[in-house]
């Protein structure tokens, strides 16, 4: 048995130990976790200037996502203890009934058991995904991306430490140190520990996980993110949530990647958006007639259309009517956030009905597509997958099923 398949053995083991704890010690163990972070700042932002210097490839949004201060390691802190003051997942009540023949069944709610979580550059996920399985009864197996390990390794020791200062099973959070291509497959077809696995990543990286695991994974993340800008639109209020939605955090699945905008306004509005970005720091590409209109635009190419930027980028593209919006975006949208923003309440029933997508906007920023906003505590990720769950998944999305049958010695005849 390999080092990645004995921690899966571990966390199989101490799945049934966290799954009975408590709901008030849980939350109190969160609690403890938050104050043990705040309190070993220094030691984690010293690992992760480690990690910083070596992560020269990274692009300035990407390298910030990176980055761990004690402002960042504060604001996650806080993110931690307000998953503590959640409701608990699992305290019901449950649904129940009686049977013609007299027993009863109950409709329980329990954790999943095993979460696997597999992600990249994120070390802010590290205490996240250790948050929300602890708080829902789960044992959880992280693999963190390598720019990230010296950073990960300090947050999933400082959460461990506080297991073991109440007498828990520390290994029911684990990190899994080996930062080989290796480790990922393996931890992909572990099915025997592994209840369900949850990517976190660029878009070619989670579907990756999505083509080669044997486990059953829950699709996250990759957002090729679109506003269309209907002929209705408050042009001010369009402009102010365009430059929110990509330019307040561009390295993320929620940002804005591509813009719509309806012919009927683009003589009008598009120099002025454009305008508004490009002295944001935006580069914008666009189609051919985008491009006749403001010479700023540069060509865009096929692949841009389906590209998730991850940066300062935008793609621009004129469209004739809502029903060529929503066409497009249909073929192009990784069902993450679409935005429309009209006042036109026939066009934004069509958008809403026909868009498919996990999360559909009117006149709002897309990013706002996060756990936190939603009033989830914290997000495990974003579901662009429709089974089992779907858009930010928070403490009841790391739970199932399970029926108790109480009878007195009831046969089927």
């Amino acid at each position: 048995m390999n080092s990645v398949e004995e921690i899966g053995r571990r966390a199989k083991v101490a799945a049934a130990e966290v799954a009975n704890l408590p709901a008030d010690i849980r939350s109190q163990i969160l609690v403890d976790m938050a104050t043990a972070l705040e309190e070993n700042w220094a030691a984690i932002a010293a690992a992760n200037k480690k990690d910083l210097a070596v992560a020269t490839g990274l692009s300035v949004p990407m390298r910030n996502r990176l980055t761990l201060n004690q402002k960042v390691i504060h604001d996650i802190a806080i993110s931690l203890s307000s998953v503590a003051a959640l409701d608990d997942p699992l305290a019901g009540p449950y649904d129940h009934w009686r049977h013609s023949t007299g027993f009863e069944i109950i409709k329980k709610t329990v954790p999943l058991g095993v979460v696997a979580m597999v992600f990249e550059a994120r070390p802010n996920v590290t205490i996240d995904a250790a948050a929300l399985t602890f708080k829902s009864g789960n044992a959880v197996i992280l693999r963190g991306g390598k720019e990230a390990i010296n950073s990960n390794i300090v947050l999933a020791d400082t959460l461990r430490a506080v297991l073991s200062n109440h007498e828990l099973n520390p290994d029911i959070i684990q990190l899994i140190t080996d930062t080989t291509h290796e480790s990922v497959n393996t931890l992909l077809n572990m099915r025997q520990y592994i209840d369900v696995l949850i990517p976190r990543g660029s878009g070619q990286f989670i579907d990756f996980v999505v083509k080669n695991a044997t486990v059953p994974v829950i699709e996250t993340g990759a957002g090729n993110t679109h506003i269309y800008v209907d002929a209705s639109a408050k042009q001010d209020e369009a402009i102010r949530v365009i430059n929110n939605a990509k330019t307040q955090k561009p390295a993320v699945c929620n940002a804005a990647e591509k813009l719509l905008i309806h012919e009927a306004i683009a003589e009008e509005f598009l120099p002025r958006v454009v305008g508004d970005l490009l002295t944001s720091g935006v580069a914008v590409r666009g189609d051919q007639q985008a491009i006749n209109i403001d010479k700023r635009i540069s060509a865009a190419t096929v692949e841009d259309w389906y590209t998730e930027y991850n940066d300062l980028i935008i793609a621009v593209k004129i469209v004739k009517d809502t029903n060529e919006a929503i066409e497009w975006i249909n073929e192009h949208t990784t069902h993450h956030s679409e935005t429309i923003i009209s006042e036109d309440t026939d066009n934004v029933k069509d958008f809403m009905n026909k868009i498919d997508a996990a999360v559909v906007y009117q006149n709002v920023s897309t990013r706002f597509t996060d756990g936190f906003e939603f009033g989830f505590g914290a997000e495990i990720g974003i579901s662009t997958q429709k089974l089992h769950a779907r858009g930010p998944m928070g403490l009841n999305a790391l739970t199932t099923i399970k029926y108790e049958v109480f009878g007195d010695g009831q046969i089927r005849a």
